[in-house]
C-alpha cells in the first residue's frame, strides 16, 4: 500500500491541526494504522496506532487527550487531529501501515513497511 500524508502546517501554542494519511493499492482495512513522528536530531517516536479490524487507539503519554486517531475505511484515509499543540510538537509526522505488526510491536516504527513521506508540523510559542 502506497501512503500520502498531508495537513501539517505552522501554528501557535495551544492551535489544532488535522493531518491526513490516504492510502492506495488496496484497502487499508487489514492493516494496522500509526503515526509517528521524528523531531531534528531526535528519533522516531510512536504518537498513536488503530490495530486492524479494531476501533481501538492507544497513543503515547505526551499526547494522549490531545491528539484523536481516526480511520475511515471507505476513504481509506488515516487521521490524527492534534489539540493543544505544545512547541514539543513540532516535528516531522509520518504515517504507517502493516498488515502483519502484532500488538506488541505496533509501536516500534521499524516494524512498519509502508510510510507516507511525512509533514512537518511547527508550533510556535
Amino acid at each position: 500500500v502506497q501512503l500520502q500524508a498531508s495537513g501539517g502546517g505552522l501554528v501557535q501554542t495551544g492551535g489544532s491541526l488535522r493531518l491526513t494519511c490516504v492510502a492506495s493499492g488496496e484497502t487499508v482495512r487489514p492493516y494496522t494504522m500509526g503515526w509517528f513522528r521524528q523531531a531534528p536530531g531526535k528519533e522516531r517516536e510512536f504518537v498513536a496506532v488503530l490495530r486492524r479490524y479494531s476501533n481501538s487507539p492507544t497513543y503515547a503519554g505526551s499526547v494522549k487527550g490531545r491528539f484523536t486517531i481516526s480511520r475511515d475505511n471507505a476513504k481509506n484515509t488515516l487521521y490524527l487531529q492534534m489539540n493543544n499543540l505544545k512547541p514539543e510538537d513540532t516535528a516531522v509526522y509520518y504515517c504507517a501501515a502493516d498488515r502483519n505488526i502484532i500488538l506488541s510491536s505496533s509501536f516500534d516504527p521499524a516494524q512498519y513497511d509502508s510510510w507516507g513521506q511525512g509533514t512537518l508540523v511547527t508550533v510556535s510559542s
